[in-house]
C-alpha cells in the first residue's frame, strides 16, 4: 500500500494556505498547518493544526515536536508591516517584518529537517516575493526579508543536496486578505490600489491564490525532481528578471 505523504504548510491558515491545503489534501497528501493561534481559530483545518509564534524559537521547536516524518514543507507566512518610506520607518518596525520573514523563516525550516530528513524524496518551498527583487517604494523592510529568503533558499539547496531539494515561488501580489492586513494580526492599511496594480499587468488581472498554488505542489513533486536552488516569478508578466 502507498504511504500517504505528509506535507506541513507554516502560515497555511492565510488565504494562499487554505487553497494550498484544500487542493493537497485532494490530490492525497496528509496535511499539518501550522499557525498562529488566531489565524487557526478563524480558519480551522480539518487535518492537523499547530500553534506556532515565529517571533519565539521555543514556539517553533514545540511546533514541530513530535510530527514525525516530512515529505514537503512549505513556508507560507508572511507579514509586510505598514506602507512607509524607509525614511519614516521606525527601527521596531524594520525589525519586526525582518524577523517575522526571515528570521522566522530560518527558524521554521531549520525546524523541520529532522522530519524531512525522514521523509520520502522530501522537498522545502519558500514563498518569497516579486519584491525581492522589483523593488518598489514603501516596501523596503518587506522586500528585504524576501531578498534574503531567496538566499536563504539558495544556500539550504546547495547544503541539504542531494537529500532534500529546496526552491522559492516569488508572487506579484495576490487577491487576499494579506493585502488588506492578514489573517493573523492587527488590521492595517491596504497595502496597495489593486484597481491600478491590475492595469500594469500584462495578464490584465491580479494573480488568485490557485495561480500559485500550481507552481508550488509542481515544486514539491515528481515533476520538479531535477530543480533545487529555483525562484519562480509568477506575476502575470509583469516583472520578467
Amino acid at each position: 500500500m502507498k504511504t500517504q505523504r505528509h506535507l506541513v504548510a507554516l502560515g497555511g491558515s492565510g488565504g494562499l494556505g487554505r487553497d494550498l491545503t484544500a487542493r493537497a489534501a485532494y490530490e492525497g497528501w496528509r496535511v499539518t498547518v501550522l499557525d498562529l493561534p488566531a489565524s487557526l481559530a478563524a480558519h480551522p483545518h480539518t487535518g492537523d493544526s499547530r500553534a506556532i509564534d515565529l517571533r519565539d524559537p521555543a514556539s517553533v521547536t514545540a511546533a514541530f515536536d513530535g510530527i514525525g516524518a516530512i515529505d514537503g514543507f512549505v513556508n507560507l507566512s508572511g507579514f509586510a508591516g505598514p506602507r512607509k518610506p524607509l525614511s519614516e520607518t521606525p527601527l521596531d518596525t524594520f525589525d519586526e517584518v525582518m524577523g517575522a520573514n526571515h528570521r522566522g523563516g530560518f527558524l521554521a525550516t531549520t525546524a523541520a529537517l529532522p522530519g524531512l530528513r525522514a521523509g520520502t524524496n522530501p522537498a522545502i518551498v519558500t514563498i518569497a516575493s516579486g519584491l525581492a527583487q522589483a523593488v518598489a517604494p514603501g516596501f523596503g523592510p518587506y522586500g528585504a526579508a524576501k531578498a534574503a529568503l531567496i538566499h536563504l533558499t539558495k544556500t539550504l539547496a546547495l547544503e541539504l543536496a542531494p537529500a532534500i531539494r529546496v526552491n522559492a515561488v516569488a508572487p506579484a501580489a495576490v487577491d487576499t486578505a494579506f493585502l488588506r492586513g492578514g489573517t493573523g494580526r492587527a488590521a492595517q492599511d491596504v497595502l496597495i490600489d489593486t484597481a491600478a496594480y491590475t492595469a500594469t499587468i500584462p495578464l490584465k488581472r491580479m494573480a488568485t491564490p490557485a495561480d500559485i498554488t500550481g507552481p508550488i505542489l509542481f515544486l514539491l513533486g515528481p515533476d520538479a525532481a531535477f530543480l533545487t536552488g529555483q525562484t519562480i516569478w509568477i506575476n502575470g508578466g509583469a516583472y520578467m528578471p
